[in-house]
């Protein structure tokens, strides 16, 4: 059984990372129906929370059916995150999770999330004075260093374990590297085999099919897999590679239905969550996703996208269902 403090998360968890303008409410509810073990919110600016920002406020969000859900900083100020801490964990969240992986430019250039692989004492400074500010547990998610000459999450791990973080969640890349090229798990596993690790030590990075999920726990040795990208107009993912661990039987692909089916659902707690044009909006990043791999769909996304109201939307995807029934993707 794996456990983050005393949060039993079963024998090989699978949890959602936390992705911006992805991994909110109506993602991770339809996340949590296909089997994710561990969620996330979107990661929150420490700024933002501090100067009572609506967007970093509203992600506070949390719901009972996530549980356990984590919610995710990044920031560049020690007592600015240990204030976060605080506001965080009056959310009553399960656990606080820190950033310390995201590339992205105008995050890691204002020194807050991989920035901080190349300040390894402030991290560790950040990190306790964030672990003393909470009774929450607290995790970090993070990269394998900066660049190739610098992977120190060696160092990293032992040193925030030692200052009490719960579990430690690794992306197997340096900042340099952002998405591109593949993810090294030799040194997640490294970790991972590391005898003064105590903490669970999950794995990021490349895991998009039931096959490749079982290779990488046996190969590497890891407490838990956590699965980003490969899970967009995907949920059904978490429970594919579920099935596939325990009999080692590829499930079926979603049907058409069953896609058309969970778009509606996303849809409609999108709407309930963000308000009905706001949550009109925010689905469109999501119907080619849902949809990918259908033939001539294009069109269809184009009147998704351009649907200005709820009815119109459910219209269309009652369309796509009667017009791909049977078909395989």
């Amino acid at each position: 059984m794996v456990k983050i403090a005393n949060i039993e998360l079963g024998e090989f968890p699978l949890l959602l990372a936390p992705m911006e303008d992805v991994s909110d409410p109506p993602f991770r509810y339809v996340c949590k129906q296909h089997g994710a073990d561990l969620m996330y919110t979107e990661f929150i600016s420490s700024e933002g929370l501090i100067r009572n920002a609506a967007k970093s406020t509203h992600k506070l969000d949390i719901f009972e059916y996530e549980r356990p859900i984590g919610i995710q900083l990044f920031g560049s100020e020690i007592e600015t995150m240990r204030e976060c801490a605080i506001i965080a964990t009056q959310a009553n969240p399960d656990l606080v999770d820190i950033n310390y992986g995201c590339p992205v430019k105008n995050v890691a250039c204002k020194g807050a999330g991989a920035a901080l692989l190349r300040d390894i004492p402030k991290m560790v400074e950040m990190t306790s004075a964030m672990v003393k500010a909470t009774h929450l547990p607290v995790t970090v998610k993070t990269r394998l260093g900066w660049d190739d000459s610098t992977k120190n999450i060696e160092e990293v791990a032992e040193r925030l374990q030692d200052i009490g973080i719960q579990a430690l969640t690794i992306h197997g890349r340096t900042r340099v590297q952002m998405y591109k090229g593949s993810a090294n798990w030799e040194l997640i596993a490294k970790i991972k085999s590391n005898p003064r690790i105590r903490i669970p030590i999950f794995g990021n990075g490349d895991i998009d099919t039931p096959q490749k999920a079982l290779e990488y726990k046996n190969t590497y040795g890891v407490d838990g897999i956590m699965i980003g990208r490969a899970s967009i107009g995907n949920p059904w993912i978490f429970n594919q590679i579920k099935t596939y661990l325990k009999t080692g039987i590829i499930p079926e692909p979603p049907s058409i239905a069953e896609r058309v089916e969970t778009c509606r659902t996303h849809l409609e707690f999108s709407i309930r969550w963000k308000g009905a044009w706001e949550g009109i909006v925010e689905m469109r990043r999501h119907y080619a996703p849902y949809f990918k791999g259908l033939e001539n769909f294009k069109p269809f996304r184009s009147r998704l996208v351009e649907a200005r109201d709820s009815d119109a939307v459910l219209y269309i995807l009652d369309e796509v269902s009667s017009h791909y029934e049977g078909v395989e993707v």
